[in-house]
């Protein structure tokens, strides 16, 4: 395949003018190039008065090698796809392999080892998505949690109330099938080759729906409010699973088990503390959700153009002389924050936005990184704990009623209540509680927030306007433990096999499915 890559187009620009452009880079007729293949796109908004969209194309022609050398544009180069193939199946053991957690990870696993001959037995102690969905509603219309069926726990995992966000850092050959399966699925083709793609939550839903009708049309046994409890071994070996299902609890042979629980299973981290399976602390970060005007956002990065493009995003991060960091996470453009707790009486946010990105505000995380030295005690869960208090205390400042701690950003760089909005208001529902922050999060999370935000506001003017809001907490950027694995992705207790972001292997939806994949074919070549 032929690659013509840095093809700029204007903002109402079409696809003929694209075709033009890269037959001008191959020194071709338009009418010869035959069909093209969009790779990537992006928007160049380095300088606000001619802010374009720049395009990667590819395409098949004869005698390539040819063409290239003698193509008189500089960015034409000859590329050799790759596809993803799923190695041969090894793996003769009598018993299906199971799968616990039906979100990204566990979702690949399960419907690459079923593609391939392997069937599994699916484990979610949460619901399917539409009765997760209204369970999800009536929490926030009504304040009304339901521990097993949530934001974190259910069919499509924590990712389904979110942005849907594809982006991710590695370059792994699985993302190409990860993107297939997902377009296969019902998600947007442009995901293909957008340069930040996303989903959405509400076509995500749909998405995770059909993907869980494939795995049941290939045989796989898909088992809603199931919840591993317990597991046996037998020399060192996995041998079966204890599990809790609704008509209370059984006993299911394993010799297999991709553990793929979500970063919000703390009860599972607990069970696999006491069975003594190797575990550690990591990193991850805290803060606040942030949520700024959609519109004043997207001209202060694309100026004029911006009513006639998707709506701006942004990613800011400073560091700062006490050694701390500050950065944005997961930002959803159109979006609103959301209720995300799992357990009564502690509560936390999230972002989220639909496939249009249609709503008045923007928000994201702005989050402190943590490390281990400042989680109390020195035991594998204290990081749990340390979410854990934070998540309380928040609840006790919003009222104990699931409202969330609110402020200005103005009065919070004052350190002052606010006592109501100003231009900008709060999307999170059941509602907010005007405030302080400063009870809900650490001190050196509070100061180095208040610190970051005029540096930040330097690389993005209007970061720090002085009614954004600011709604409190965000806890579970990422899994608080690593449940620890070898090279053969296997834990030190043979026969699991821990995966994806809650197993401290993964960040995002992009990368847990991939490991999903790797783990799945560990499994299946009986390594």
């Amino acid at each position: 395949m032929i690659q013509i890559s840095n093809l700029p187009l204007p903002i109402d620009g079409g696809l003929d003018q694209l075709r033009k452009k890269a037959a001008r880079a191959l020194g071709l007729r338009p009418g010869a190039l035959g069909e093209l293949s969009l790779l990537r796109q992006s928007i160049d908004a380095r300088n606000k008065g001619d802010v374009h969209y720049v395009y990667t194309v590819g395409l098949d022609l004869p005698d390539e090698e040819a063409v290239v050398r003698s193509a008189p544009g500089k960015t034409v180069t000859l590329i050799q796809p790759k596809h993803y193939v799923f190695p041969a199946v090894k793996r003769r053991a009598p018993l299906p392999p199971v799968v616990v957690g039906m979100g990204p990870a566990g979702l690949f696993a399960a419907l690459f080892l079923a593609r391939n001959g392997l069937p599994c037995v699916v484990l979610e102690r949460g619901q399917d998505v539409d009765r997760r969905t209204a369970d999800v509603e009536r929490f926030w219309s009504t304040g009304e949690l339901d521990p097993t069926s949530n934001v974190q726990f259910g069919e499509g995992g924590a990712g389904t109330f979110s942005d849907g966000k594809l982006t991710t850092g590695t370059h792994d050959p699985r993302i190409g099938a990860v993107l297939d399966t997902l377009i296969q699925a019902g998600a947007p083709a442009d995901v293909r080759w957008s340069h930040k793609p996303h989903i959405g939550t509400d076509v995500l839903r749909q998405t995770v729906k059909r993907i869980r009708q494939e795995l049941i049309s290939l045989g796989c046994d898909v088992r809603f409010g199931h919840r591993l409890t317990g597991l046996e071994q037998s020399g060192g070996a996995l041998s079966a699973l204890t599990v809790e299902g609704p008509q209370g609890p059984y006993t299911l042979p394993c010799d297999a088990l991709i553990l793929a629980p979500g970063h919000s299973a703390r009860d599972t981290f607990q069970m696999l503390a006491q069975a003594g399976v190797p575990m550690e602390k990591k990193p991850f970060a805290i803060g606040v959700r942030i949520e700024h005007d959609q519109s004043a956002v997207s001209l202060a990065q694309y100026g004029p153009a911006a009513d006639r493009l998707p709506p701006s995003d942004y990613k800011l991060a400073c560091h700062l002389p006490s050694g701390r960091s500050a950065f944005t996470f997961c930002v959803c453009p159109g979006g609103q924050v959301v209720a995300a707790a799992s357990t009564p009486g502690e509560l936390v946010t999230n972002g989220m936005s639909l496939r249009a990105r249609d709503g008045a505000n923007i928000n994201g995380g702005f989050l402190v990184g943590v490390t281990p030295e400042d989680f109390p005690g020195d035991d594998v869960l204290a990081g749990v704990r340390f979410q854990q208090q934070w998540e309380r205390a928040a609840f006790l400042q919003g009222g104990e009623t699931f409202s969330a701690p609110a402020q200005r950003l103005e009065d919070f760089l004052r350190s002052r209540p606010s006592e109501g909005p100003g231009a900008v208001l709060p999307t999170y529902r059941p509602g907010v509680r005007w405030g302080r922050l400063d009870p809900c999060l650490p001190g050196y999370v509070t100061n180095t927030l208040r610190q970051a935000l005029p540096l930040m506001d330097r690389k993005l003017h209007g970061f720090a306007a002085p009614d954004a809001v600011l709604t409190g907490v965000e806890t579970r950027s990422s899994s608080p433990v690593r449940i620890l694995r070898d090279e053969r992705l296997q834990s030190a207790l043979s026969g699991l096999y821990p995966c994806g972001e809650g197993a401290g292997y993964a960040g995002g939806i992009v990368s847990a499915a991939v490991d999903g994949i790797r783990v799945a074919e560990a499994v299946a070549q009986g390594l």
